[in-house]
């Protein structure tokens, strides 16, 4: 199977990659749903809406804080650095990321699309003002400030520039995500569930385009169904071996 998926994928002219938690994982990225310490006695939706700022923006800071510095901790795993090699290759043209970890800029990929933003911006909560907390250098002494932060601008409080449980995905990454997957003609979809919608009409938009699906997952998914090939296992064993048949058939 490894075989076939590298044969569609040197035969492929736009080919672009969907990944959800399962590449983090392997990473040591914890799950949102995570039982770590005081965590746990919270559900992701009383931490992770609008609301929940609104009502207590110094505990889902805290909260975001914590999420950060394990963050900090991890470091991409070979999945992560298979595809910015496919992407240095010429294979792959795009990832579009379920996730807010930054690991695929981190391990080299150049064309990202957060679907979810990315827990090191962050954004006013009244004016336009949003900054990236890597760029800035910026990063340490914010998770280590126990102050909430507030807009150099306007004074108004600072929130994370994610995607909170019933807020919509940004129309611009969304619209761009959804032109790649118009204008590709094979996707490997990578960790995830495949039920996160409107992400997961990803795969199924380029399959109605008369593209290819290759899944690498633990297990079964939402995709499956749709996918012309399924290799179970981990996205660190696979993603490397995959992208050296590549490589030597190219």
């Amino acid at each position: 199977m490894l075989g076939h998926a590298s044969k569609i994928l040197v035969r492929s002219r736009f080919a672009i990659a969907f990944t959800g938690a399962g590449i983090s994982a392997e990473s040591g990225v914890p799950t949102f749903r995570g039982s770590d310490g005081l965590w746990k006695r919270y559900r992701p939706e009383e931490l992770a809406t609008p609301e929940a700022f609104k009502r207590n923006p110094n505990l889902v800071w805290e909260f975001y804080k914590w999420r950060m510095r394990k963050i900090l901790e991890a470091r991409p795993n070979p999945a992560h650095y298979a595809l910015a090699e496919l992407e240095r290759l010429g294979i792959l043209k795009a990832v579009i990321t379920q996730n807010v970890d930054d690991l695929h800029r981190e391990a080299g990929s150049k064309n990202i699309v957060e679907l979810h933003g990315n827990i090191f911006r962050v954004k006013c909560t009244s004016c336009n003002y949003k900054e990236n907390l890597k760029e800035s250098g910026r990063v340490k002494g914010f998770v280590e400030s126990r102050d909430l932060p507030k807009c150099p601008k306007c004074g108004s409080l600072l929130r994370p520039d994610v995607v909170w449980f019933g807020e919509p995905l940004p129309r611009e990454a969304l619209d761009k995500a959804f032109r790649l997957a118009e204008k590709a003609d094979v996707v490997i979809v990578v960790g995830t569930s495949g039920l996160v919608y409107p992400a997961a009409y990803i795969p199924y938009i380029v399959k109605e385009h008369g593209g290819k699906v290759i899944e690498v997952n633990v297990e079964r998914s939402g995709i499956t169904p749709i996918a012309d090939v399924f290799l179970r296992g981990k996205a660190g064993e696979i993603l490397p071996e995959l992208t050296e048949l590549v490589r030597g058939l190219r």
